[in-house]
């Protein structure tokens, strides 16, 4: 089932083991043909216009870019920037089991539908996205890697998962901003000590000066640009090294 916006990006209804989840997805021009699949983790925020705009842009890269709106249990598909609390509660109810489930279900689906498998495909997440595409690398999936964009939860809390660092088996890349309290310095030591412990492959920029989604460009008050950019042309790279073109 698809409900199309206009001939480059489409909402499709893919099944989960929770049932059904819709999934943004856009494409690359059909010239270029993508050259892999990055799966757009979201925030707290659901699948929004924020979110949808990140993905245009991955496609610009030559990549076929899939949003899977993973509040889909709750029936809230989008909250606003002032529903923080409502946010909070919403990420709470997922844990590592619903979102494998989740992620899970759309690698298959790109895996069987448009013949992109895991190891053409990789996750870039953003806050909640963030903790969310940390997860997904211990699946044992095998994507080509993973990018963590300031991901709270993953050393502490009712969900973390940094005791499965040892099951990663994809290169990561994280960004931190430098002056974000909800991954403190602690935080960002326990992450790099357990990734070093278990041999991923990893780069982590911490960015001195930035707090936490320094990256959203919806979010004046969060934005730091020059921060921003910085974190997108070493995600670039990163994409390109771990999903190179397979055209001449």
């Amino acid at each position: 089932m698809s409900e199309r916006i206009h001939a480059s990006e489409e909402w499709i209804t893919i099944a989960t083991a929770d049932g059904p989840m819709r999934v943004f997805v856009a494409r690359p021009p059909a010239s270029q043909g993508p050259t892999g699949a990055v799966l757009v983790l979201q925030e707290a925020f659901g699948v929004n216009e924020h979110i949808r705009t990140v993905a245009r842009r991955v496609t610009e890269h030559g990549y076929l870019a899939v949003a899977p709106d993973l509040f889909h249990r709750s029936g809230i598909a989008e909250l606003r920037y002032d529903q923080h609390a409502e946010a909070m509660d919403l990420i709470a109810a997922l844990g590592p089991d619903a979102v494998l489930a989740d992620t899970t279900a759309v690698l298959e689906h790109l895996a069987r539908e448009e013949a992109i498998p895991a190891a053409h495909t990789a996750v870039v997440g953003f806050c909640f996205g963030g903790r969310a595409a940390f997860t997904t690398a211990t699946s044992g999936a095998k994507t080509a890697g993973v990018v963590v964009f300031y991901g709270p939860g993953v050393a502490a809390g009712p969900h973390a998962v940094l005791d499965r660092a040892a099951h990663i088996d994809t290169p990561l890349l994280l960004h931190t901003g430098g002056q974000d309290p909800t991954i403190p310095a602690d935080h960002i030591a326990a992450i790099d000590a357990a990734l070093t412990r278990a041999g991923v492959t990893y780069e982590h920029h911490v960015h001195p000066e930035a707090g936490h989604a320094f990256a959203c460009d919806a979010r004046p008050d969060k934005y730091v640009p020059e921060t921003a950019a910085e974190a997108w042309r070493h995600t670039y790279a990163f994409l390109e090294r771990v999903m190179p073109p397979t055209h001449a």
